[in-house]
């Protein structure tokens, strides 16, 4: 039976199925609307790193064919072909995505879906509609990420523009189409190049379930089992894809019309180039002797420059027209150039700069995080949940909130009489919102820099103090240290346990070291721990040698032990 995922939803595909040959079909529909189903290859900082692993309509398969596009079939509307065991190692996630080609916007698709099929049975399936969309025309459905092992994330995250944002979010370059090359006539007497492949294969391991019991001919090629519609016939052979051609800069030509070089000097750089600036007199003569005076000099050297007369630079050429007056030094009260910020850099990547002149552009490397996960970093000091994935409230420090988005309740988290004597006695009491609804809500607190920490099933030790918040679905109990030497005999923190992310604020950036045998840390400045690890309080002084001059400050601190894999993060400032 299959199993239903809601967004945000998350699972390993060892769960779901033990195979790895898998078939993906995605069914969105709406009327009057076109999509473009396609696949995105993603390296382990979610860029694409390698174009050949963008599968869409003009590129249908990756080299090694790990991941093919099959088409409309058994009621799919796009449907692909996954290898797990076959993708490369930098291929880190697969990301499914539908785009509209043409006008429409998402809010107008009736219900779709995106399933998993193995072995003929389906045994995933994420359902979605247009009332989870507003304005946006692109959406991305669901994930396949490696974290340990494969797993799937139901994702159903809109994203604002077309497919070719799309791309450029994801690291990709967008090239003009080139014109298709004709395709050979198909000879008589031999099998046209759009005929079917020849039957008698049996059907695959992936392909989707039978949907009637009738007899049908063997299955061609990768087609669904007996019953499912069959895939359309394999169109002609496309010309290479834009996407997977190497980027080639085009050639630059020098300027028609301009006087003539003369031979002692070398030519001057092709624009868009750096080259030398110009010089108040000609290279040596042989022999190391100057020219006399009637060496020629630069042309437009001492003179009004004239307009540069450079051709049309082709399409997607990245080099910019010189500023007038290139050579000369700018008049008084004008920048040099009118065209480009004051001060941007020489020879800056195309894309890095400010796409969109004025505030709006000088404020781009700010703009929003766009992701499909529930907990998305913002920057290292501001974090985002979205709080329809999932479908879980989050507790969250009271007045961390910073900005939200659409449709939240911020209510008091009481801890009860029980405990507040328990906090109030051991300094781990933490004062709580319970944030609820459908919207995206930010959180920050002093600047502090914030960490996501992910459970799955395990524990993790973190003082009260430096959680921000977390997902409620997490269990949190005060924790007992035992030690000796100071009074009370021992310390307390707070222990996290179950499924789900806890946000963690340390001042600086923190450090992460294996736990040993001889590993001590001050209890002050201790972030957070495994929850297997043995702790217990070491005090390297005597308690009564603190009334003396010359106290260390360092009486108290925590010794660890624990078998390998156990950690300690330890953060750059003393509470």
């Amino acid at each position: 039976m299959a199993r239903e995922f809601q967004r945000g939803h998350k699972a390993r595909i060892s769960d779901l199925t033990a195979g790895t040959d898998l078939y993906v079909g995605v069914q969105i529909s709406g009327p009057g609307l076109t999509f473009d189903i396609s696949c995105f290859g993603l390296d382990a900082d979610e860029r694409l790193s390698d174009d050949r692993y963008f599968i869409f309509y003009n590129q249908p398969k990756s080299p090694e064919e790990s991941i093919q596009l099959l088409g409309a079939q058994a009621g799919d509307t796009e449907s692909f072909r996954v290898t797990l065991d076959r993708i490369p190692q930098q291929i880190k996630k697969l990301s499914f995505t539908a785009t509209l080609d043409g006008a429409g916007q998402m809010s107008q698709i009736g219900p779709g879906y995106i399933r998993i099929v193995a072995g003929g049975e389906e045994v995933a399936r994420y359902p979605f509609s247009g009332a989870e969309f507003s304005t946006e025309r692109a959406v991305m459905l669901g994930d396949f990420y490696f974290k340990d092992v494969w797993r799937f994330a139901a994702v159903g995250q809109g994203f604002d523009g077309g497919l070719d944002a799309l791309l450029k979010n994801f690291g990709g370059e967008v090239a003009e189409e080139e014109p298709a090359a004709p395709q050979p006539e198909p000879q008589s007497g031999g099998a046209p190049g759009f005929a079917p492949p020849a039957q008698g294969a049996a059907p695959p391991a992936f392909g989707v379930p039978a949907q009637a019991p009738a007899p049908q001919p063997a299955a061609q090629g990768f087609a669904p089992p007996p019953g499912a519609t069959p895939p359309p016939a394999p169109a002609p052979a496309a010309p290479p894809s834009v996407h997977a051609a190497p980027t080639i800069v085009a050639p630059l030509h020098t300027p028609p019309g301009g006087s003539p070089v003369p031979p002692p000097p070398p030519a001057p750089a092709p624009y868009g180039q750096p080259g030398q600036p110009p010089q108040p007199f000609s290279p040596p003569g042989p022999g190391g002797q100057a020219p006399g005076p009637s060496a020629p000099l630069p042309p437009g050297y001492g003179a009004p420059p004239q307009a540069p007369q450079a051709p049309a630079p082709p399409p997607g050429h990245a080099g910019a027209t010189p500023p007038p007056g290139y050579g000369q030094p700018p008049a008084p009260g004008v920048l040099p150039g009118q065209q480009a910020p004051y001060g941007a850099p020489q020879g800056m990547p195309q894309g890095t700069g400010p796409t969109t002149p004025g505030v709006l552009g000088a404020l781009q490397m700010f703009k929003e995080t766009p992701t499909g996960q529930r907990w998305t970093p913002q920057n290292e000091k501001l974090i985002r949940v979205d709080l329809g994935m999932g479908g879980q409230p989050v507790l969250a420090r009271q007045g961390s909130m910073v900005l939200y988005q659409g449709k939240v309740d911020f209510s008091y988290k009481g801890a009860g009489f029980t405990g507040r004597v328990v906090g109030n006695a051991t300094g781990q009491e933490m004062q709580l919102m319970r944030c609820t609804g459908q919207g995206q809500v930010f959180f920050a607190e002093d600047a502090t820099m914030l960490h996501p920490i992910e459970l799955q099933g395990d524990a993790v030790c973190v003082s009260a103090e430096n959680v921000l918040a977390f997902d409620e679905s997490l269990q949190y109990e005060v924790r007992r240290i035992e030690g000796h030497g100071i009074p009370g005999g021992a310390l307390f923190t707070m222990q996290f346990q179950g499924t789900g992310t806890i946000v963690v604020k340390t001042h600086g950036v923190p450090v992460v070291l294996p736990v040993t045998p001889t590993t001590f840390a001050d209890c002050n400045a201790v972030v957070a721990w495994s929850a297997a690890s043995q702790v217990v309080v070491s005090s390297q002084v005597r308690m009564r040698r603190n009334s003396y001059p010359g106290d260390t400050g360092e009486s108290v601190n925590l010794q660890f032990r624990g078998a390998p894999g156990n950690f300690i993060v330890v953060q750059p400032y003393e509470i």
